[in-house]
């Protein structure tokens, strides 16, 4: 299913980089994620969740160039955050079908992860 995926274009570590990159960001997120939505309705845990996961989907795109430009010397400087997501596309993500790619999937699984810490309560 991944055989042509990008990731495995990159050395062995440069893949090793880019899984610890997305460990910290995705804990980053989910960490964030639970301390706002703590002790809160949940109809706004979700609404926490959502808008932490839209600014992830929208934001996260320039720190993981940034990783690249540090392992490829040929990349230029530049910025690559686009517009911003609209819902259609959060809900494509969330449901699998961003693409079938190591990183359309795992924002998929990081999506279902931040929703589920969001409406966890403890």
């Amino acid at each position: 299913m991944y055989e042509g995926d990008s990731f495995f274009t990159l050395s062995p570590m440069g893949r090793a980089g880019l899984v610890l990159l997305s460990i910290l960001l995705s804990g980053a997120l989910i960490w964030m994620t639970a301390g706002l939505a703590r002790a809160k309705p949940l109809p706004v845990r979700l609404a926490i969740a959502a808008l932490a996961f839209y600014g992830f989907v929208w934001l996260s795109p320039q720190i993981y160039y940034v990783y690249y430009i540090m392992i490829f010397d040929t990349l230029p400087w530049q910025t690559v955050i686009k517009a911003p997501p609209g819902g259609g596309d959060l809900v494509k993500i969330m449901l699998f079908q961003g693409g079938a790619t190591l990183s359309a999937h795992g924002i998929a699984v990081l999506g279902w992860a931040v929703f589920a810490v969001a409406a966890y309560r403890r």
